[in-house]
């Protein structure tokens, strides 16, 4: 899509710290920087993460000053033995650290003004490589630092997220250069299909990455996100590359795309049910109120949930909701009557417009040959509907209630979206 290449300005980030490369701490400051660079129009190449170790953080960053025009260091600059970026810098220099006396008296003010005594440690955050700059940190002691290596900007900033951000924010973004681009994002959320087939399906696609509009996808919480990346001579033009393929991909596509942005099936139900002005209830037994936390998660869940009932047990399907005994001793709790039974009965308990029910084998243990771990039946009761949708999921129990609870709404989904049809 879109007609011959356009250059994109490119960074690449590198985060520094033990707790990070063990595993301790997860990296957040990476994917913040790489959604703030993006809005710029800087396509972040790489993610980076190296432990304190001054040469290895010196290999990263002049090997990063190699590929990208724009490299930002967040970590080590801190007072500990440590915090060793600002050594790594000087040593990709070929520099020498020096005391800067502005630096040096920005901390004497800072602690002097929270009534605290410097400690000589912290001297050694005012030492800056020659040929670099200072930048100042509005809310901790570390100040940031700006170098050029060849014909690439590097900026070194703190670790610690509020520190970061609030140094990106107030100074960092004035230091880089104007992108010549624009880069447009848009992002579609699909449930229903697997990743190996949606693969297949947009093959041709997703192996271009030479055009103007690259397509990738990731997998998270049972969802697939389809991430369009355009890029035009302006915002405008970058938009429309990305509504064009939008397009292409909800005609290849189809019904399996449930929204757009970090909507989910939830957050789909509950604009389709209060568009419709209509209610929903539910009886979960295998996912033990897992749809029901999906569904009161969203602010404004009063306005079309009426309740649930966790009906686990037998007893509780027979007391609670009212599904005949011998039709549990007959069927088994996990079958379709009992799984249009429990619908129908939560839809009469709570006097709602449509109602689901979930009951299954959720394992690991208590499978058999004719209903193996991972088999879930799920109902669908509204005013002319009458449906129940069997489904043999993965083999993990968090895996099985998680798939399971997000296809039941995703079924509501789709019949919100189709009209109210009947199914016996």
């Amino acid at each position: 899509m879109g007609n011959g290449n356009i250059c994109v300005m490119k960074a690449i980030l590198i985060s520094t710290g033990d707790e990070l490369t063990c595993g301790r701490t997860v990296d957040t400051n990476s994917a913040w920087l790489a959604g703030k660079l993006l809005a710029a129009g800087i396509q972040t190449v790489s993610h980076q993460t190296v432990g304190d170790d001054a040469a290895e953080i010196a290999s990263s960053i002049r090997a990063a000053t190699e590929r990208a025009k724009i490299v930002l260091v967040s970590g080590g600059l801190g007072p500990t033995p440590d915090d060793l970026t600002r050594e790594a810098l000087a040593d990709v220099l070929g520099a020498k650290l020096v005391l800067d006396e502005e630096c040096l008296a920005r901390l004497e003010e800072f602690f002097r003004r929270r009534g605290r005594q410097m400690v000589s440690s912290n001297k050694i955050q005012a030492m800056i490589p020659e040929g670099a700059s200072p930048i100042d940190n509005e809310i901790g002691t570390a100040p940031g630092l700006m170098a050029r290596f060849g014909e690439s900007l590097v900026i070194c900033m703190p670790g610690p997220p509020a520190e970061m951000h609030a140094m990106f924010e107030s100074s960092v973004i004035d230091l880089l250069p104007a992108s010549q681009s624009a880069v447009a994002v848009k992002v579609l959320r699909v449930f229903g299909l697997g990743e190996s087939n949606l693969s297949a399906t947009l093959r041709d696609i997703l192996t271009d990455r030479q055009g103007n509009v690259i397509v990738s996808t990731t997998v998270s919480g049972g969802l697939i996100s389809v991430t369009i990346t355009a890029t035009g001579d302006s915002a405008s033009s970058a938009s429309a590359l990305a509504d064009r393929m939008a397009v292409e991909l909800t005609r290849r596509l189809g019904p399996v795309i449930i929204g757009t942005g970090d909507e989910t099936p939830a957050s789909v139900v509950a604009k389709l049910l209060v568009s419709r002005r209509e209610t929903l209830s539910l009886a979960e037994s295998c996912t033990g109120g897992m749809v029901g936390a999906m569904i009161t998660s969203l602010s404004g869940a009063s306005g079309y949930f009426l309740g649930s009932a966790v009906c686990y047990a037998n007893t509780a399907k027979r007391d609670i909701l009212g599904v005949p005994q011998e039709m549990l001793d007959d069927c088994g709790a996990v079958s379709e009557p009992v799984a249009r039974e429990m619908a129908r009965c939560a839809r009469d308990r709570f006097g709602s417009d449509w109602a689901i029910s979930l009951t299954g084998v959720a394992g690991p243990d208590g499978g058999t040959s004719d209903k193996p771990v991972g088999l879930v039946f799920i109902g669908l009761v509204g005013a002319n509907t009458n449906k129940v949708f069997r489904h043999v999921f993965g083999s993990s129990r968090e895996q099985v209630r998680l798939r399971a609870a997000m296809t039941a709404l995703n079924h509501l989904r789709v019949a919100l979206l189709e009209g109210d049809s009947i199914t016996v």
